[in-house]
């Protein structure tokens, strides 16, 4: 359960630090603006599930943080698959938003501003 969610982070993370080898654009699949619009939309739910329950980690009883864990680790799984994409999807289309510019930048665009 928890290596999901590790993995979902990292992927996240990996789409705002750009990659050492972002120059390298020629080995980046082409993604539809449908898979990119569903990455956006799941990224962005992934992104508040994992405030919402890093709240309540905070705040939890030594002896409800596994719980915590596994629900917000299903809550993101959730989030992903929601849009039609698998967890394997939704992780390479963030690796590759990583190392390719063009990608990340159209991923970006299609997030909701934070006002929203």
């Amino acid at each position: 359960m928890q290596l999901f969610a590790r993995a979902v982070l990292t992927a996240s993370w990996l789409l705002f630090v750009p990659g050492a080898n972002a120059q390298n654009q020629s080995a980046s699949p082409n993604i539809s603006d449908q898979k990119l619009d569903a990455a956006a939309a799941a990224l962005d739910r992934v992104f508040n599930i994992k405030q919402n329950y890093d709240q309540q980690m905070a705040t939890a009883a030594p002896s409800d943080k596994d719980r915590i864990a596994g629900d917000a680790n299903n809550a993101m799984k959730k989030a992903v698959t929601d849009q039609g994409l698998s967890v394997d999807e939704y992780t390479s289309i963030l690796r590759v938003a990583q190392n390719d510019p063009g990608v990340r930048e159209k991923l970006l665009q299609r997030l909701p501003s934070p006002a929203q």
